[in-house]
């Protein structure tokens, strides 16, 4: 069996997540909802992953 080892990079975003859904009651409704308010306010730093595969060159043909 493989032992689980620590990620201290992992545990922080882990223990922020939780914060934040602590901060809502960690009612998955009002968690949503935040998250997209998130995205919509930051959606310049997104990246659109059907305009990123299109920005892409197709295969040469052989």
């Amino acid at each position: 069996m493989k032992q689980n080892q620590s990620d201290p990079i992992i545990d922080e975003i882990r223990e922020v997540r939780h914060r934040i859904s602590a901060r809502f009651e960690h009612d998955p409704t009002q968690l949503v909802t935040f998250y997209m308010k998130m995205q919509k306010q930051y959606q310049d730093r997104l990246i659109n992953p059907a305009k990123s595969s299109e920005d892409k060159e197709p295969p040469a043909a052989l």
